[in-house]
Order: C-alpha cells, then structure tokens, then sequence
C-alpha cells in the first residue's frame, strides 16, 4: 500500500511540473476579454455565447514585414494580442523578415519553447546553455530546415544569405513574452547604475554610457 501512495505521489508532483506554465483549458476555448480591468494569470474570458469567428483570426501574415531597421529585422507576433481566441490555448507564431545579414538579436522567450522553420532563405541560429557551460549551440538552416530553441534560453538568427530570409516559429505560450538582452540590459528605465555594468561586463564606464544613450 504504501508503494502505491509513494508512486501516486510522485506521478502527481511530475504533473504538477507538467503543467506548471499552461495548464489544461476546462472549456471549449476562453477568449480573452480586453475591456476588462481585472488581473489574473493571462486574461479574463468573454462569454463564450458572444464569441465570433473574428475572436479567433488574424490576417497579414504573407506579408513582408519591414525590415529599415538597424538590425535589419521584423518580428510579426500572432499571440493573444492579435488573436483574442488564443488565450489558456497555449500556442502562438510569429513571421520574422530577414534583411540580408538582418539579425534577429539575442533574446529569451521566458514563457515559450520556441520551433523555427526556415521559410526562405539561409540562417545561422543558435542559443547559449545555462550557467556554468554557457555552450553554444548553432547551426545554419537551409529552406525547410527546422530548429528549436528551449525555453528561457538565450537564442539568435542572422540572416547569412545574399537575399532576404522569412521563418515561421511556433511557440508553446499564448503569451510566450520576449526579453531582448541588449535593451534589458543598457535600456532599462530607470538605468542599472554604470558602476554595475562595468564591473559586470569589464568595460570602461564611458562604454557602458554609450550603451545606454543607444538603447
């Protein structure tokens, strides 16, 4: 008996990781209510008797995104904000344009594991392993190469080709969130005091100041 309460236990604690970001839906579908002021874990849901086919549709994404920009990127999101139907579905894409040598910079997604597929063109991608390895891992995709990258981990794409570069990723959250390290670092509001930055990174001061000014 006591085997049996031991392994319930521990199938119950392994299902408790198991759906420790998006827990199963307990209705057909929750779209998200953006009129109202209430605060939750995501967002609060409509009557489902008022949901329309619009709630769960988004239009746009065959279009290129603009890429005059100094990174010479675009992201395109379809989450939750664009698709009020996606809310406690957890899933959501994105379309990223690529100028030639467009960089889509180093960035985590804090609540999503993310698959990118490589539409046109070529990219190195890669992400960086936690604490105390920090490896890289990176590859260069070819059209209808897929990688993934996991979540919370640092990651990146370059567009490595002579042309523009288009990809699709699909990411595990309605709301996977996007951290872009640069502008958390030297553009937080209020700034991290330079003394911090330097010391951090192990760079002069007037370095880290430029920093800040750009971002």
């Amino acid at each position: 008996m006591a085997s049996h309460i031991l392994l319930l236990s521990i199938l119950a604690f392994s299902f408790s990781f198991a759906f420790a970001f998006e827990p199963s839906p307990l209705q057909d579908f929750c779209v998200a209510d953006s009129t109202s002021s209430a605060l939750v874990n995501g967002k609060v849901c409509k009557d489902p008797k008022l949901a329309q086919a619009n709630d769960f549709f988004f239009s746009g994404l065959h279009l290129q995104g603009n890429t005059s920009n100094f990174l010479g990127s675009k992201v395109t999101p379809v989450n939750v904000a664009q698709i009020p139907g996606l809310n406690t579905l957890g899933i959501s894409m994105a379309r990223i344009d690529y100028a030639p040598w467009g960089l889509n910079a180093p960035h985590t997604h804090p609540r999503a594991s993310e698959m990118l597929t490589v539409l046109e063109g070529s990219l190195q991608v890669g992400f960086v392993t936690s604490n105390p390895d920090n490896r890289l891992i990176s590859k260069v995709l070819q059209k209808g190469d897929v990688f993934v990258f996991p979540i919370g981990l640092v990651h990146f794409q370059r567009n490595v080709g002579h042309g523009n570069a288009v990809a699709i990723a699909a990411l595990s959250s309605q709301n996977p969130g996007v951290i872009s390290i640069a502008n958390a670092v030297f553009g937080s509001n209020p700034p991290i005091v330079s003394d911090v930055l330097t010391k951090a990174f192990q760079v002069d001061k007037n370095v880290v100041e430029r920093l800040q000014a750009i971002f």
